[in-house]
């Protein structure tokens, strides 16, 4: 009896001698692993210091200070973080992940670059209006394509989605656009008369991402456009690569909570409550690089009472070109002008 009791205790004891054995290896290993991953970390920054420091004793260097090892080895470190970077950006431009106008220095446009892209300011119940300005100077199906392609000038009409979304007016639009294809519809945008000015940078945004041209013209849906002058006009303005064009003028800012146009902002604009200039909202054109402006700072950029105003606002304290011309002035039609309301 006493025999077999001390026969167990010697085989316990050898188990636990073995399993504390196998834990100790184990450590042992994980130490190792860790240790020669580290090593295998540090190897190339060693190796190109010992370059380095072979550079420098060819040259009569004696030391490399610790300053300037610690210099050579972020220097290291951001060349390759830039790598890494440039690999992401080139794989995102293939997914489509970057505008257009970031990547236009990169390759050659494939397409001749359009002299304008006009949108015209539309909005639910205006069906009445927007098939007189097809009558009368924006054109239709294959004359529509041609203005396009021999001239240059894209035109489409510009119109968000109804609050409810999928109701009876988007539908309305849906339909009518599916027999015209004339439309930009801006599927993220609500359609709201105080809401007007966001639909304004919403436009220039899808316009400038998905067409190359030389201005971007925004027009309300109650103006007739002479399509000639309004090219022979911006023509003339090629030169000029920052250009904001229109009948300019300054309204009154109105600080009363009733009144129609009040401007929640009013204070910004100092004791005498006018806007600055701007161009009249009937007519007006940038060029492209406003255009591409107003997309890269989309988010930052303010919003105020008038639609017009805010326009005119993004564009204060940049180096533009501001063109008063009264050929851009809608009030009425007479000889030599671009435009008329009606």
């Amino acid at each position: 009896m006493h025999g077999r009791a001390a026969y167990n205790r010697l085989s316990n004891s050898t188990f636990e001698s073995r399993v504390a054995g196998l834990v100790l290896a184990m450590f042992a290993t994980m130490a190792t692993i860790y240790v020669a991953s580290r090593l295998w970390q540090d190897a190339e920054s060693r190796t190109y210091l010992v370059k380095e420091l072979d550079k420098r004793t060819m040259q009569n260097y004696s030391v490399v200070s610790v300053d300037e090892t610690l210099k050579l080895i972020a220097c290291r470190e951001q060349q390759m973080r830039l790598s890494a970077i440039e690999m992401d950006l080139a794989a995102a431009r293939q997914e489509g992940f970057v505008s257009g106008y970031l990547s236009q220095n990169d390759t050659q446009h494939s397409k001749k670059r359009h002299l304008a892209v006009i949108g015209i300011i539309t909005t639910f119940g205006r069906k009445k209006n927007r098939d007189a300005i097809r009558e009368a100077w924006m054109s239709t199906g294959a004359a529509l394509r041609e203005l396009q392609d021999n001239k240059g000038i894209v035109v489409r009409f510009v119109i968000g989605r109804s609050a409810n979304h999928g109701d009876s007016f988007d539908t309305e639009i849906d339909s009518e656009n599916s027999q015209t294809n004339d439309f930009i519809i801006l599927d993220d945008h609500v359609e709201a008369p105080e809401e007007l000015a966001k639909k304004m940078k919403s436009f220039f945004v899808h316009a400038v991402e998905k067409w190359d041209a030389e201005f971007y013209t925004k027009v309300n849906d109650d103006v007739y456009v002479n399509i000639d002058a309004l090219g022979a006009a911006l023509s003339s303005h090629l030169d000029k690569p920052r250009v904001y064009i229109g009948c300019m003028k300054s309204g009154k800012v109105f600080s009363e909570p009733t009144h129609r146009w009040y401007e929640p902002d009013w204070w910004k604009f100092g004791d005498g409550k006018w806007y600055f200039r701007y161009a009249s909202g009937d007519l007006y054109t940038i060029s492209r690089a406003l255009a591409q402006y107003i997309s890269i700072n989309r988010s930052i950029l303010q919003t105020y009472a008038h639609d017009d105003a805010s326009a005119g606002s993004w564009f204060i304290g940049l180096d533009v070109n501001h063109v008063d011309d009264s050929k851009f002035c809608c009030a009425s039609w007479t000889s030599g002008v671009i435009c008329a309301a009606v």
